[in-house]
């Protein structure tokens, strides 16, 4: 941890900063599986809204 004082003695914590790394682009794979999962997401949603509706 990082940690500076002023001339109040006040003292500042700063965290860890992580070391940064770029993204790699998904693989077909996970594509296909993020295609899949917003789907089900969907379909749950949509079914949610529809019964709402039929119960109001």
């Amino acid at each position: 941890m990082y940690t500076t004082i002023n001339e109040d003695g006040i003292l500042n914590n700063y965290a860890a900063e992580p070391q940064m790394y770029y993204a790699e682009y998904p693989a077909i794979w996970e594509q296909r599986k993020y295609v899949l999962q917003s789907l089900f997401a969907t379909l749950i949603v949509t079914t949610l809204v529809l019964i709402g509706f039929s119960v109001s």
